[in-house]
């Protein structure tokens, strides 16, 4: 069988990297993220890069292809902004479903060309949903600390929106990613259980926090074991961490993880940390060395890279990734 279900329980699965990083290199200016069709658009449209898989969509597949001939067995859409929320900032709230829906679509073509040419090693898509611009736990006035930028519905309806683009796509899961604030997610996990309510479908659902600094919390304030508490409601695939921290940082809070979880464990660290010119000096081998760690320790279902990570960096976790056995569940997990 080759179910995702099926697949992370003979194998560490290895996630690709990041979006961002690759998309520097193509050097895109105000032109290429309008496009054509974007040409007059009233606001100024660089930086989006989610618009990319409407007018740049052979870059979007190029840049998923080179993660997959690196080893990756999971591509992340090119959706972490590409709610009505986020889409605000660019006046492009109507195009959401659009930017879903592609975005998937080039990703799930990709995934099927190279599982097509290596049976024995399925490829999946993740559709990747991100926190959004704003949080329902903290006001983002320090003289109104009642005020709410957005409420819990607010993101309900926008994640739903979201969620049934990218399964309308061809995704094979779905990846809440990169949570600092545990109640936007938990917004996205009951707007993803809704939709999968109504189609009577199984989606799986990895979720991913984000531990900010050396305090080991996330941005609104929990830790790591009141962070798994809060989303241990549902039957998720795994649960995990991302972004802000290089892998050396985040091992402490994966090992705490896994000792609290009955779930599969993912990580996908950052190349290191920043530099003072926000850019990750961290090299593949020396990413891989630090992952290696979390194999031996026996905390991993699934590895990636977040921040600063490319095609080398995944290709060298994905070659450590083949020597180990995955993490197993504990006796009485689901």
């Amino acid at each position: 069988m080759n179910s995702i279900f099926d697949q992370i329980k003979k194998r560490i699965l290895v996630l690709d990297g990041a979006m961002g990083t690759m998309l520097q290199a193509y050097n895109f200016q105000e032109e290429d993220f309008r496009g054509n069709r974007f040409a007059d658009f009233s606001v100024p449209l660089k930086g989006n890069n989610d618009l990319l898989s409407i007018t740049q969509p052979d870059a979007i597949a190029e840049i998923h292809a080179k993660y997959l001939e690196a080893g990756a067995d999971i591509i992340e859409t090119n959706t972490f902004s590409a709610t009505s929320i986020a889409m605000a900032d660019y006046k492009m709230e109507d195009l959401v479903y659009e930017m879903n829906y592609e975005s998937a679509r080039i990703a799930r073509k990709v995934a099927d060309e190279f599982t097509a040419k290596e049976p024995n090693k399925p490829r999946f898509v993740a559709g990747s949903i991100g926190p959004t611009n704003k949080t329902a736990s903290m006001s983002p006035d320090v003289n109104k600390p009642e005020f709410r930028a957005v409420t819990f519905d607010d993101l309900r309806s926008a994640y739903k929106e979201q969620a049934e683009a990218l399964i309308d796509g061809g995704v094979d899961l779905l990846l809440v990613e990169t949570i600092f604030d545990t109640l936007n997610a938990k917004a996205a996990l009951f707007a993803i259980d809704e939709v999968a309510e109504a189609r009577g479908e199984t989606i799986p659902i990895m979720v991913s926090g984000t531990i900010t600094d050396a305090s080991g919390r996330t941005l609104s304030g929990q830790t790591v074991e009141a962070f798994l508490t809060s989303v241990s409601h549902l039957p998720l695939l795994s649960v995990g961490f991302n972004c802000a921290l290089g892998a050396e940082q985040l091992e402490p809070y994966m090992k705490r993880l896994v000792i609290s979880t009955e779930f599969y464990t993912s990580a996908h660290p950052n190349a290191g940390l920043p530099n003072a010119f926000g850019a990750y000096d961290q090299t593949p081998e020396q990413m891989g060395e630090l992952i290696r760690d979390y194999l031996e320790n026996g905390l991993i279902n699934i590895i990636g890279g977040c921040c600063g990570t490319s095609p080398a960096h995944i290709k060298v976790v994905s070659e450590i990734a083949a020597q180990y056995q995955p993490r197993k569940l504990h006796v009485n997990s689901l």
